[in-house]
């Protein structure tokens, strides 16, 4: 009972608990509106019976709400009605309401009319208004972005890039932002790099056309900064000049004809100008537009590619520099070839230097100097080579005077220039070759057209003109009247003058090497004793070893050098004077003229032996025996006598050797002992070889007797002492051979040669068996 009592109580709960979920079902159902799936499935949660169940539920659900609807419609019917009672009592109020609405609604609309046309117009002009504020705003944002284009465009046009480029810069950092969204502001800014593009190609268009500028103008521009250094120079040197008060006379007198002769040559340059009359410097400022330089410079630094501008313009410049540098093949002919070159390098580096100080970074000091040694090398090179072409002094001078002009140009604007002096040195050996050669000629000239022959003075007037022109002193010579004849010939006055004409020519390119007056001193010296010892001895050389030449003309050429050798002091004298160097200084070199003069008369004198013997040759050579004669003729040879008369007349000439002293007369005596020696030992010789003849075959007696008579004419000679000094019978020893021989065969001796011969007191010494065996075969 218990257990069946306890399942109807779990039926009934469950029951009941059924009841309740269909009303919270239905609960839900009338409060949400939400979808109804989840409440539905819980009610047909798969229970038997569910949907008629739950449908009995809403069916009750729904009997009680009307119930409900009823119960309210019941209570409220009375006043239903008595309110539809009385709104159909209004009904009549609201027809006549309505129609006096109607008519005071028209009568509005058509009082309102031209009030809602004002209100309409009002309204279109605020709105116009407000579009017109709002342009105005947007004008005003506008109009300086178009303004700054519009500036930027006429910045273009008139060639301002730089402030063209700081105006994009603006537009592009403060003005374009502010209207971006505006379509014309997106066109200027894909605008801005194009112009930018532009300029540079324009500028850099610019900075070409500069750069051909400078190229052409380059030579005046050199020449205008080599006058004016030469101008500075020149002053400087006047003024030195009159504040040395101490300046000697001689010094004073050889420097002036030294910068006449400079200013000559300085004065055939010409610097041709557009306004030849203008008197104001100019500079490189004045000849050339820097402002493409510059301007390119600011643009590419302003777009930040100046390191790139920077590396092009040093390529180019080393392009052109290199073009500068390469001369051309015949500037060693003419001098302006040569200013044209050095006017052009000035020009280049005088553009250089004037960029490096107005700019920064574009030139360095460490480029130009890279630039100037790189050119040096070229230069020197250059100068080297076509300077060996000169051949013309005066054009290697002008040369030299342009090297220096260029040098100290160049130093001016701080180019080391050491180099050039050292390569001056070369050019001064060049130069003094030159000189060699040119002086060479004059001698010649001066030999060729001398006479050879003491030079006459009628009066006393011609006597100073000649001493004026050679330093010539002979107290003898002057206590003796008018007309009178001059030891020397014309030659020594005029090689005299030539020598010191040589020094003021080497003077003349020792100047502005920037040397001390000891080592011009010196240089000089060197030059001369190269003259002396080179150029006038080989002429003097050459002179005696014509074939014109006489034994007269040999004579007065030993009488010449000895003149020229005693002047070689008065030519150290000279270059003392004018390079104000004592002698006395303990590095003052000498010249080596005594050596050249005395080499020229040891020639000289043997030429004169040289043509005595062959003067005795030629006699020899028409000389005619008849070897096979019975009898002698009874006298001398004819031949024999002309050539004892020649060497008679020879031999008096050398009475005018110069015997002004004790040396130069010992020194005549010695010349002329030992040319009649050795013409009488060469006629003895001659004599003998006469007789040993090897195509003599056959001699009589005859012969010997006619041939033993030309012997006693020529020891006749010798003893009548045809040149003083001899001592006793010396100058006869020259025919002892032939004589003894002659003697033998004269008396036919031969019994005492034979006993006495090898005795040191034999009669017969000299005579030699193999001659005596010979002569007797004959």
């Amino acid at each position: 009972m218990a257990r069946k009592s306890k399942s109807k109580l779990s039926e009934l709960y469950v029951e009941e608990n059924k009841d309740q979920i269909y009303e919270n079902a239905l609960a839900e159902i009338q409060s949400f509106e939400l979808p109804l799936g989840t409440t539905l499935r819980s009610v047909y949660d798969d229970q038997p019976n569910a949907h008629q169940r739950f449908m009995e539920k809403l069916d009750a659900c729904i009997r009680n709400h009307d119930r409900e609807i009823e119960k309210m419609c019941n209570f409220h019917h009375q006043g239903f009605v008595d309110a539809i009672t009385e709104l159909l009592k209004v009904r009549a109020d609201a027809e006549k309401l309505k129609v006096q609405v109607t008519d005071t609604n028209r009568r509005l609309q058509d009082a309102g009319k031209e009030v809602i046309a004002q209100t309409e117009e009002i309204i279109r002009c605020r709105v116009q208004q407000r579009n017109i504020t709002t342009v105005v705003e947007k004008l005003q944002l506008c109009l300086p972005v178009l303004e700054m284009y519009s500036k930027l465009k006429e910045q273009m046009n008139v060639k301002r890039y730089y402030s063209a480029l700081k105006t994009m810069e603006q537009l592009e950092n403060l003005y374009l932002p502010r209207v971006s969204q505006y379509r014309f502001c997106q066109i200027m800014i894909e605008n801005l790099p194009k112009l930018r593009e532009e300029i540079k190609e324009i500028s850099m268009s610019d900075l070409k056309d500069f750069l051909e500028s400078i190229r052409k103008h380059s030579d005046r521009i050199g020449e205008t900064a080599m006058k004016q250094a030469q101008q500075q120079k020149t002053f400087s040197t006047a003024l030195q000049k009159q504040n040395n008060v101490n300046y000697g006379r001689n010094m004073h007198l050889v420097r002036s004809r030294i910068l006449e002769s400079k200013n000559e040559i300085t004065l055939k340059r010409t610097f041709e100008e557009d306004d030849e009359h203008e008197e104001e410097v100019l500079t490189a400022q004045d000849l050339v537009d820097f402002s493409p330089v510059y301007r390119c410079l600011h643009i590419y630094s302003v777009l930040g590619d100046g390191e790139i501008f920077e590396n092009y313009y040093r390529k180019q410049r080393r392009k052109q520099a290199r073009l500068v540098l390469q001369p051309q093949s015949s500037m060693h002919e003419t001098v302006e070839g040569y200013r044209r070159y050095f006017s052009q390098i000035v020009g280049f580096f005088v553009v250089e230097d004037h960029i490096l100080h107005v700019t920064q970074g574009l030139v360095t000091r460490t480029y130009t100097d890279e630039l100037w040694n790189m050119a040096l090398a070229k230069i020197i090179a250059v100068l080297r080579t076509h300077s060996s072409y000169c051949s013309d002094p005066d054009l290697v001078l002008e040369l030299k005077n342009l090297i220096v002009v260029f040098a100290d140009t160049l130093q001016g604007y701080g180019f080391p220039v050491n180099r050039l002096f050292d390569l001056l040195f070369e050019i001064r050996d060049q130069y003094n070759e030159t000189l060699l050669k040119k002086w060479s000629g004059l001698f010649r000239d001066i030999f060729e057209a001398d006479n050879y022959s003491p030079i006459p003075v009628a009066n006393e007037e011609e006597y100073k003109i000649v001493i004026s022109k050679f330093p010539f002193q002979d107290p003898e010579l002057d206590k003796q009247s008018f007309p009178k004849k001059l030891p020397m010939s014309q030659s020594v006055p005029q090689i005299y003058i030539q020598v010191k004409e040589f020094i003021y020519a080497s003077l003349k390119f020792s100047e502005s090497l920037h040397r001390s007056s000891t080592e011009i001193d010196d240089m000089l010296r060197k030059s001369t004793n190269l003259l002396l010892t080179r150029t006038l001895s080989s002429c003097l050389q050459n002179l005696i070893k014509k074939p014109h030449i006489g034994l007269t003309e040999l004579v007065q050429i030993i009488i010449n050098t000895t003149h020229l050798e005693q002047a070689c002091k008065y030519l150290e004298d000279f270059i003392s004077n004018i390079t104000n160097i004592s002698q006395v200084t303990v590095h003052t070199a000498r010249l080596y003229g005594l050596s050249t003069f005395k080499d020229a008369r040891h020639a000289a004198e043997g030429e004169i032996y040289t043509k005595l013997n062959q003067k005795i040759d030629e006699f020899i050579q028409i000389a005619d025996y008849d070897w096979t004669m019975s009898e002698s003729d009874g006298r001398a040879s004819g031949y024999l006598m002309d050539l004892i008369n020649f060497l008679r007349s020879t031999f008096q000439v050398f009475t005018h050797l110069p015997n002004n002293n004790n040396d130069h007369a010992a020194m005549s005596g010695k010349v002329a002992q030992t040319a009649c020696m050795s013409a009488c030992q060469h006629l003895s010789m001659s004599l003998m070889q006469m007789l040993l003849d090897s195509e003599l075959k056959q001699i009589s007696m005859g012969a010997i007797q006619q041939f033993n008579l030309d012997v006693i004419q020529c020891e006749l000679f010798a003893s009548s002492e045809p040149v003083p000094g001899f001592q006793g019978d010396t100058l006869q020893l020259a025919f002892i051979d032939l004589r003894q021989l002659l003697d033998l065969f004269m008396v036919w001796d031969w019994s005492t040669y034979l006993a006495d011969y090898g005795q040191a007191t034999s009669k017969y010494l000299r005579v030699n068996p193999s001659t005596a065996l010979t002569l007797l075969e004959k």
